[in-house]
């Protein structure tokens, strides 16, 4: 495997920084040549220390002084706003990891796409509110997806022999989260640091209380749908509180191909970094002896409406997953706020979607206004839910 020239944004974040430490394992097989951090200035400018990359960017413009003092003497370039953050996204690469969270990550991801290189994306809302618009123009630039999530990750894994006619459906595992045995009822009186203590996996704040939800199934159930052209019926969802399993395919033959591991997201990210050759990681190894059983169940819809809400989306089809993204991370900040409750995370979602329904989003710009519409009222609504 030659050099590969890469770029990382969303450096500072949990993929990102793994990301990195891959990279620190292989530092001949990868020449970094832009770094974008968000907030974070003192592990961005480290970061760059340590890789030196042609350009590191901060998201955050007002971070400059602080960013160009911390990399002082040291004659790396870096820059700040989102004029720079495209610029670096542009840049012609190999490989892009495309690690921004939110809908701000989307023009990025965007750059990155145009130029046509591989694209191992970890962003949700490329694929949730901008299915369309976002698959178009990989196919414009002739660009590869990559899935850095694990259970999509799994499923491309599962899917190697490109046989993909012969597929019945799909399944995705998920954990079920720090709730799966709790009542409905007994979910009303859950704390932002309840739902932030996930049993298995370590995240950030918004994907723990999404896994707490059940709202992140949702999200990946319509990812997989855009990812590898599958109807909802044709995707099934099972919770799996091991964690081993990722997801599965099953074929017309009644074949079942699994891809299993430890939940380590180093292992999903080393799968796309070097694709289609593989690296080591220092991720653990699976020991299923020492795991002994591996536990499946359907998910119950009522006590996880979220799952029921993605569906209905991704049904719907056009505007209706950027409502449900929007209104969601929106009441996702509210709860961690203590503005609202646990359920009333879903209920808003619904609401959003009742009054919205499936606008037409031909566009970024029709994407991006539809999803400035829906948070607004998704504050709106939690506001007044607050009151």
């Amino acid at each position: 495997m030659g050099l590969k020239t890469i770029s990382i944004l969303g450096a500072t974040g949990s993929v990102g920084t793994q990301t990195l430490d891959i990279v620190a394992e292989n530092p001949s097989l990868y020449q970094l040549r832009a770094l974008v951090g968000g907030r974070n200035v003192g592990l961005l400018a480290a970061q760059a220390r340590q890789f030196r990359p042609e350009l590191t960017v901060i998201s955050e413009e007002s971070l400059l002084s602080e960013l160009r003092a911390a990399l002082a003497g040291t004659g790396l370039a870096c820059a700040a706003g989102r004029a720079a953050v495209l610029e670096a996204a542009s840049m012609k690469v190999d490989w892009t990891m495309s690690a921004i969270t939110g809908v701000v990550g989307l023009e990025p991801a965007l750059a990155a796409v145009a130029q046509g290189g591989t694209i191992a994306f970890a962003n949700k809302e490329a694929l949730v509110s901008a299915g369309d618009v976002f698959l178009h123009a990989v196919a414009a630039a002739g660009a590869t997806l990559l899935p850095v999530d694990s259970e999509h990750n799994a499923i491309m894994q599962a899917m190697a022999d490109g046989n993909a006619k012969a597929v019945d459906k799909i399944i995705l595992t998920a954990s079920g989260g720090p709730f799966r045995t709790h009542k409905y009822e007994d979910m009303r009186a859950i704390t932002p640091e309840a739902a932030l203590r996930h049993p298995v996996w370590s995240m950030g704040a918004k994907i723990s209380i999404d896994s707490a939800t059940m709202m992140n199934k949702g999200l990946e159930v319509i990812e997989a749908s855009r990812l590898f052209t599958l109807a909802s019926d044709k995707i099934e969802v099972l919770i799996h509180p091991q964690s081993v399993i990722h997801g599965m395919v099953c074929y017309a033959d009644g074949s079942v191909l699994a891809q299993l591991g430890t939940p380590d997201m180093r292992i999903p990210i080393a799968h796309t970094l070097a694709w289609p050759a593989r690296i080591a990681t220092a991720a653990p190894r699976l020991d299923l002896a020492a795991i002994a059983r591996l536990e499946f169940s359907e998910p119950d819809e009522t006590q996880f409406p979220a799952l029921r809400l993605a569906r209905a989306a991704l049904t719907a089809g056009a505007g209706a997953p950027t409502v449900l993204n929007a209104a969601n991370e929106i009441a996702v900040a509210a709860f961690l706020d203590r503005k609202i409750g646990f359920l009333d995370i879903a209920g808003i979602v619904e609401a959003l979607l009742d009054q919205y329904g499936a606008p037409p989003v031909p566009d970024l710009a029709a994407v991006l206004a539809l999803d400035e519409a829906a948070r607004a009222s998704a504050r709106q609504l939690a506001t007044a839910r607050a009151a």
